[in-house]
């Protein structure tokens, strides 16, 4: 007898997503002035629905440092692992920069963990 598998029902699933670690550039890392910064979370789709190309992440505070205001969430079925990548660029200017990101469902609602990255700037 074949085993069923139950489908997800996409309208009644709830939306989670945890962050498990950084990847790359560890929090307080001194970056050089103008460097390109190839920026990796491992997070994880920690709800029922399935993420696809209707989910974003968005900038939600702090410096964007040159990174677009909004990036396709990466696709992850539910209960699995996903890594989210942003490049970001360095500003000239001595100091510390943060900058916040989330998580947004199809119809435009923030959900899970937010993701950030706090970096020092140095000539």
């Amino acid at each position: 007898m074949p085993t069923v598998i139950p489908t997800i029902d996409q309208l009644s699933c709830t939306n989670n997503l945890s962050f498990i670690e950084d990847i790359t550039i560890p929090d307080n890392s001194f970056i050089p002035f103008g460097t390109a910064i190839n920026k990796q979370w491992l997070v994880e789709n920690s709800g029922t629905c399935n993420w696809n190309s209707q989910y974003k992440l968005r900038h939600i505070g702090g410096a964007v440092l040159g990174a677009p205001e909004e990036i396709a969430l990466f696709p992850a079925r539910s209960g699995t692992q996903a890594t989210i990548q942003i490049t970001f660029t360095t500003p000239f200017e001595e100091g510390v920069y943060e900058s916040a990101w989330q998580a947004f469902d199809p119809n435009g609602f923030p959900f899970g963990d937010p993701i950030y990255m706090r970096i020092l700037a140095a000539p």
